[in-house]
């Protein structure tokens, strides 16, 4: 016979209703009881009916982990650290890709509002104003997007710039490509928001820019021809592109132009030469992201996280 919430009750010590609780708000109970319930409900086997919990709290314990590109390296920590967040809160998360494209994303949040207590959205391309309409049906944590009134985890990205910029204007560099990334990018608005103040720099800026690859390789002749001896990329793939699209002129990395990206995904540390980078912490955001869904009271929270300059093999000193 399958064990029941009493028997876990019962082999515990506690009260019905913090079983219950254990299951469906762990985090108002207190941990060590939170632990040996746990561990009851493993030794007997139990599991909660997650319908009948959603009847009677009109929850349904999913929650929406909406992000521009998944195959984008950045995404994949983020969202491996929110499931396991979530998981350890008795969620689950229904991971969806928009391939950058704001409509899919419209398209996405309508489908899944019905079916979940909140959403995640990562790096998003629709409009605040979007997003502020879309946020009257359900909750939502935003990542990477700034929008008054609305919980959001922001990576300091204006911090890094500030780090990256200083980096090479410290090996000598003066004249500076800005490649920033696709329209209405939070991430791209404030790298240049950071590189319009710099002083004594000499900013060249080139977008918008797929975020990608392909973009960082489509823009590699007109860098190229600009005079530039640095590059700040909107992330490190279009970073890693834009060193394969000077590779192929000729032009060589860093002895000829210096190339930073954003993010510190896997690929840059494998590329030749390996991609100096400004560290965004995802795995942190991932989590962060799923406490400020579920915590009562977190409407408007913002948290920001710190950003680090990994300085690597592909800057080196402006050539003279």
């Amino acid at each position: 016979m399958a064990s029941t919430i009493k028997d876990v009750a019962r082999a515990c010590g506690v009260h019905v209703s913090t079983v219950s609780r254990t299951f469906s708000a762990p985090h108002l109970v207190n941990p060590a009881t939170r632990s040996r319930v746990l561990a009851a409900a493993d030794d007997l086997g139990y599991r909660p009916n997650r319908a009948a919990r959603a009847l009677t709290t009109g929850r349904t314990f999913n929650m929406g982990l909406i992000v521009a590109d998944i195959s984008n390296p950045f995404f994949p920590p983020l969202i491996k650290a929110a499931q396991a967040q979530a998981r350890g809160r008795d969620y689950h998360v229904f991971v969806a890709d928009t391939d950058e494209d704001p409509r899919v994303e419209e398209e996405l949040i309508r489908t899944l509002t019905k079916q979940v207590d909140g959403v995640l959205l990562c790096s998003p391309r629709l409009s605040n104003k979007m997003i502020e309409r879309l946020a009257e049906d359900v909750p939502f944590v935003v990542v990477n997007r700034r929008i008054k009134g609305m919980p959001a985890v922001l990576m300091n990205v204006a911090q890094g710039a500030r780090l990256a910029l200083d980096h090479l204007a410290g090996l000598g560099h003066h004249r500076i490509a800005l490649v920033s990334g696709p329209i209405g990018s939070w991430t791209s608005n404030e790298m240049q928001g950071v590189a319009a103040e710099a002083a004594g720099l000499d900013l060249v800026f080139f977008g918008p820019n797929q975020p990608t690859e392909a973009g960082g390789l489509a823009v590699a002749p007109e860098v190229a021809a600009c005079g530039a001896t640095a590059v700040l990329a909107y992330n490190d793939l279009v970073a890693l592109g834009l060193i394969e699209g000077l590779a192929a002129m000729e032009i060589g990395v860093p002895d000829q132009i210096s190339v930073i990206g954003f993010d510190d995904i896997l690929p840059g540390r494998l590329n030749r030469p390996k991609l100096t980078t400004v560290a965004m912490p995802a795995v942190q955001a991932g989590r962060m992201a799923v406490d400020l869904l579920l915590q009562s009271g977190g409407e408007g929270a913002t948290v920001t996280l710190d950003t680090a300059l990994i300085v690597r093999e592909s800057t080196g000193r402006a050539q003279t």
